[in-house]
């Protein structure tokens, strides 16, 4: 645990395990229990190490650090491409009383369906591709973001680069026109990864995404920035040390527990992730399931 950044990642593996980090812990009360059937109380003292390894690295997400208050709430939520109901998800994501709402994995069929449930509550809006931004403030300047490259993956080297398919964007970013100032926010679903028998834990396209969102952050000129997704990774997943040196996880900040957002039918990793710079964590937890895989995460901020 205290040396998964120095694990290869040939492979995959270290983002594989850093991906599950946390869960590592579960080995601790079966080397207890070893421990206690050998009836061997120096390897019950030796349990220490991985105990205090465990909570350093985790222990302060077992305690609630929210506080009371924020500015404006946040929603991002990948809806899933085969939702059978996008109507009732927008409706159920509106309930929440968020200024914004980000969504992604939307298909151009659902879209309009999104748009026509959430108007009402979002009057300013914006989509590019298959992610987008329903807002309760004034949107502007509002750009898709290369996030997604077609010349990566294993298939990469076998074909010509005019033969790769053209994606639509998965990313976006714009203005929101608050009280306080301009806030810019960053709407991204990175590339999936995959096991793969022959790759190990494919993260090729998740990487060059990952890059691509950590360089347009570094160069944007805001001191406020939200960036709301589903990054298909944790935040100790090491791919994501430059993103994460230039923003703050709002679950870490003011989070309780461990805030796991996928699969939503058994919940083990948080890959969705609302990440901030210039405003101020208040609160942030995780929606109650929709028809989608994923389950929406939610953050209050203020500044």
């Amino acid at each position: 645990m205290p040396l998964h950044a120095q694990i290869t990642d040939r492979g995959g593996l270290g983002s594989l395990v850093e991906t599950f980090l946390p869960w590592f812990g579960l080995f601790i009360p079966v080397l207890l229990a070893g421990a206690l059937w050998r009836r061997s109380a120096a390897a019950v003292v030796a349990l220490l190490l991985p105990v205090v390894t465990w909570l350093s690295l985790f222990g302060g997400l077992l305690f609630d650090t929210s506080q009371p208050g924020g500015d404006l709430t946040v929603v991002s939520h990948n809806v899933n491409a085969e939702n059978p109901d996008p109507a009732g998800t927008a409706r159920e994501l509106a309930a929440s009383g968020a200024e914004l709402v980000a969504l992604q994995e939307m298909t151009p069929q659902a879209t309009g369906a999104y748009r026509r449930a959430l108007a009402k509550a979002y009057p300013h809006h914006t989509v590019r591709g298959t992610v987008g931004l329903w807002s309760k403030l004034p949107l502007s300047d509002s750009r898709p973001v290369n996030v997604l490259r077609g010349n990566v993956g294993p298939l990469a080297n076998t074909r010509r680069a005019e033969d790769l398919p053209v994606d639509p964007p998965r990313a976006l970013r714009t203005t929101v026109a608050t009280g306080r100032g301009p806030l810019v926010v960053y709407v991204a679903h990175l590339g999936s990864v995959r096991l793969m028998p022959r790759n190990g834990f494919w993260t090729d396209s998740r990487d060059v995404g990952a890059a691509a969102l950590t360089e347009a952050v570094a160069a944007e000129p805001n001191e406020r920035v939200v960036v709301l997704g589903d990054m298909n990774g944790t935040t100790d997943d090491r791919a994501f040390d430059g993103l994460t040196s230039r923003l703050q996880s709002a679950h870490e900040v003011a989070g309780g527990g461990f805030g796991f957002s996928w699969p939503a039918s058994f919940p083990m990793a948080r890959i969705d992730q609302v990440l901030v710079r210039g405003v101020e964590p208040k609160r942030s937890w995780v929606l109650p399931a929709t028809d989608s895989d994923h389950l929406p995460v939610a953050a209050a901020i203020s500044w």
